[in-house]
């Protein structure tokens, strides 16, 4: 369970696409920061991705105890905008790295 991670796709439960449509990239750069090289890091714990061609959000289950109130404003975020969740199956070079 420590190294679950949840994909939340851009789309509705009922087939809508989510607008804005930056919301993804507005989310994951709240949790981001500047490296000693000036470039934007995302956070290990939620990150922007394509799967499959579409626009998602990766959150990994281990955001909740490093910043559960960040944790419970994403999932909020995507319960209140019925937004598909499901478990990220993905493995290998495809899997979200989770420090």
């Amino acid at each position: 369970m420590q190294n679950e991670k949840f994909v939340i796709r851009g789309v509705t439960e009922d087939g809508k696409k989510l607008r804005p449509g930056d919301w993804i990239e507005r989310i994951s750069s709240t949790l981001a920061g500047f490296c000693a090289q000036k470039k934007l890091r995302y956070c290990a714990s939620v990150q922007p991705c394509i799967i499959d061609g579409e626009k998602c959000l990766v959150v990994a289950r281990n955001l909740e105890k490093i910043d559960p109130i960040a944790y419970d404003f994403i999932m909020g975020f995507a319960r209140s905008n019925q937004l598909t969740i499901m478990t990220d199956r993905r493995q290998g070079e495809r899997a979200l790295k989770v420090e």
